[in-house]
């Protein structure tokens, strides 16, 4: 069985323990990068609330996640190809 770590990480103004396989490092570079890109997009639109600027953020993300997904499948194609 896989340890799991729990980690306190501040996103937003709000303190959030997340419980998860990956090392402390790397949850705590989540939390920053999601805290980040929501302070972004609230700063482009002052007038959300907490709610709708969490789903704008998680809507972002997944575009990106979806975007990167496409490029890694393009080059995996590619490379296959090249292999072929």
């Amino acid at each position: 069985m896989t340890e799991k770590n729990r980690i306190t990480v501040g996103i937003y103004g709000h303190q959030y323990t997340i419980v998860g396989e990956d090392s402390a490092n790397h949850i705590r570079q989540v939390a920053s990068l999601v805290d980040e890109k929501m302070r972004e997009i609230k700063s482009k639109n002052p007038s959300l609330d907490t709610s709708k600027l969490a789903v704008l953020t998680a809507v972002n993300a997944v575009h990106d996640y979806l975007k990167l997904k496409e490029k890694a499948e393009i080059l995996e194609k590619q490379l296959q190809h090249l292999k072929d």
